[in-house]
Parts: C-alpha cells; sequence; structure tokens
C-alpha cells in the first residue's frame, strides 16, 4: 500500500467496483466517490466510463465533474479517464446519428468503429510508443480487454511550440486504426480496460499510480 489517495469518480456510468479493486490490488489508496472536495484534492483522479456518450457527458455534469476535470488539469493535478471516461475528454462524440460535446481536452471526434464485427469485444494488442510510461514494462504483444463500437480514428492535436511535449498517442486496430491510449502531461486515458487486462494492465495502473 502506498500513501497515493486515488479517487474512482462515482457519477453513475462505469464498474467502480472493479476499478477500485484493481487500483486497490496495484498500491494505490482508493476511495468511490462524487464528492467535490475529496475529488480535488486526491493524488489521482480516475474517471469510468460505461455507456453512451452524450449520457455519460450528462451525468459527469451533473456531478460538476466536468468542473473537477477541468480544475484538476489546470492546476497539474494527475487524471485519468477509462473506455467511454476517455471518450468523453475529446470535443466531440456521434452516436447513432446525435452529436454531444465532450470535455474538449482535445480536439477530435469520437466516431462508429469501421469493421465488420461491431461491437469490438475482446482482447487486442496495441502499438505503444517506445518511450511511454504508461506502458513501460509491458511486452509489446501483451493483450488489453476492449468492449467498445466507438473510438477517435483521426488524432487532430498538433503540437507546433518545440518547448512543449507532444502527447503520446497508443493505438489499436479493429477493422481500421484507432486510438487506445493517450499520455498527455498530466491527463492519461485508456480505450481498453486495465482494470480487466490481467497482469499487463495492473502494470499499467501501477505506473500511473507511480506518477501521482
Amino acid at each position: 500500500m502506498t500513501d497515493k489517495k486515488v479517487v474512482v469518480f462515482d457519477y453513475g456510468f462505469g464498474n467502480v467496483r472493479s476499478a477500485e479493486r484493481a487500483l486497490a490490488r496495484a498500491g494505490a489508496d482508493v476511495e468511490i466517490t462524487r464528492d467535490f472536495d475529496t475529488a480535488m484534492n486526491a493524488d489521482g483522479l480516475l474517471v469510468p466510463g460505461v455507456g453512451a456518450f452524450a449520457a455519460c457527458m450528462k451525468g459527469l455534469k451533473e456531478a460538476r465533474g466536468d468542473w473537477i476535470v477541468g480544475r484538476r488539469l489546470s492546476g497539474g493535478r494527475p487524471v485519468m479517464g477509462i473506455c467511454v471516461g476517455m471518450q468523453i475528454l475529446f470535443a466531440r462524440g456521434i452516436e447513432h446519428g446525435v452529436e454531444a460535446e465532450g470535455l474538449d481536452e482535445w480536439p477530435g471526434v469520437v466516431e462508429p468503429l469501421k469493421a465488420d464485427v461491431v461491437p469490438h469485444m475482446g482482447w487486442n494488442t496495441v502499438d505503444a510508443p517506445e518511450d511511454s510510461e504508461l506502458f513501460a514494462g509491458v511486452g509489446g504483444d501483451e493483450r488489453f480487454y476492449f468492449v467498445h463500437s466507438y473510438a477517435v480514428q483521426h488524432w487532430e492535436m498538433e503540437v507546433k511550440n518545440p518547448h512543449i511535449r507532444a502527447p503520446k498517442v497508443t493505438w489499436s486496430t479493429h477493422g481500421e486504426p484507432f486510438v487506445a491510449a493517450v499520455e498527455n502531461g498530466a491527463l492519461w486515458a485508456t480505450q481498453f480496460h486495465p482494470e480487466k487486462s490481467g497482469d499487463a494492465g495492473a502494470q499499467l495502473l501501477k505506473n500511473w499510480i507511480g506518477t501521482l
């Protein structure tokens, strides 16, 4: 056990118990809550997400989660999103022809996967940058557990200032390539479920906790 306090933000759209157990096994002091002050003051904030993009955004805003995420990131306080908790970090989501605004931490659109079989459900490999901190200690042939029908298929953020470090983007493929994970300063996220991805997923969570 470490002295790192991680809050799993409970806004009604995520398997918070699985995330809690996985983080505790990875060495964090974990609390599930939607309490504003507790979420703001934790060493790390994990935002899960299950369901439709628009519904998750509605639930997050009702719990003031959008404000919490923004305030934490403006102060360099770590936030990690998982599955739809990653998708809502982008500018927009389009599901069943309906467009909804995301948190706009990154430009980009969450769109339907272009594949013969949808949803993308099961284990898949990823292509991570060599200098990835998130995937440190994880072999390149490891597989991670995905369950999703939508994804960001075009990374749109350009960093032209040579003094600003560009985000590290990890890709996977189901039909076509899509963004599987992002590391961007204090903001990290995965499309897959590390809490359901065995030893490889546990290593990722340990890596994140180690940066808090």
